[in-house]
């Protein structure tokens, strides 16, 4: 099982905080990049797998998917995306990513946020995932980088020059890896660039699109600290197609 950190009260409350769960997709630096991937998605059956609040699921269903199946861990995450939600079109279930099973060519559009990374068995899931779409239908997802995520130690440090850099350790040491946010031991996992990709081409899915975000300069002028974000890539934005 997946470790459930989402429903620890000091972890719950911080995380609440951020501004992408205050001001939802606005507040999602990566958001137009990722909104520019997806497919029209009207008439389209959708799950969200680590659905959070649901700020997804809702815009989704604005955009005139025929109907949202909204997945997570959290029962906080659960609570408050029901809360949140009045259509019948949307429905929310608690289901750990490690051995959820959907149900065969049941989706023409499989979409999950900064989720990916909490799960072990990626290939298991991929493949579940390959199963559960139908032909003609797409996978597009976010995670965090694995440069970010190889960064074990989160200081800043200064190269010959003067300038300073963000230190990546052991990135070839797939695996565990364990960050403090907002509390200690957090755990994710770490998979270099090739292993993700590969991972989706063993599977069947054909490669449409990768991004590694970075703000734009309109961005960081709004938000200045974004500029770190201009160091090392943070996130993966991935369309994947399924023939």
């Amino acid at each position: 099982m997946a470790q459930n950190i989402y429903d620890d009260p000091d972890f719950f409350a911080g995380y609440s905080r951020l501004p992408r769960q205050i001001r939802g997709l606005d507040g999602a630096p990566e958001w137009p990049a990722i909104r520019n991937m997806l497919p029209d998605v009207a008439g389209r059956r959708v799950a969200d797998l680590g659905c959070g609040f649901g700020w997804a699921s809702r815009w989704l269903r604005e955009q005139g998917a025929a109907s949202v199946l909204g997945f997570d861990l959290s029962q906080n995450m659960i609570d408050r995306a029901r809360a949140s939600t009045n259509d019948p079109g949307i429905e929310y279930r608690i289901a750990d990513l490690e051995d959820l099973m959907l149900p065969e060519a049941a989706f023409e559009l499989i979409y999950s946020a900064l989720t990916f990374h909490y799960v072990r068995d990626f290939g298991r899931l991929i493949r579940m995932i390959h199963a559960a779409l139908t032909p003609g239908s797409d996978l597009v997802f976010s995670i965090e980088h694995p440069i970010y995520m190889a960064a074990a130690d989160p200081r800043w440090v200064w190269d010959a020059g003067g300038r300073k850099t963000w230190p990546v350790n052991g990135y070839a040491i797939e695996g565990e890896r364990r960050a403090n946010w907002f509390v200690a031991g957090v755990l994710k996992y770490h998979r270099t660039l090739a292993t993700t990709l590969n991972k989706l081409i063993d599977a069947g899915f054909a490669l449409r699109r990768i991004e590694e975000f970075a703000p734009t300069a309109e961005q960081i002028g709004q938000t200045p600290a974004l500029a770190e974000e201009m160091e090392r890539p943070m996130l993966l934005l991935i369309s994947a197609h399924r023939a």
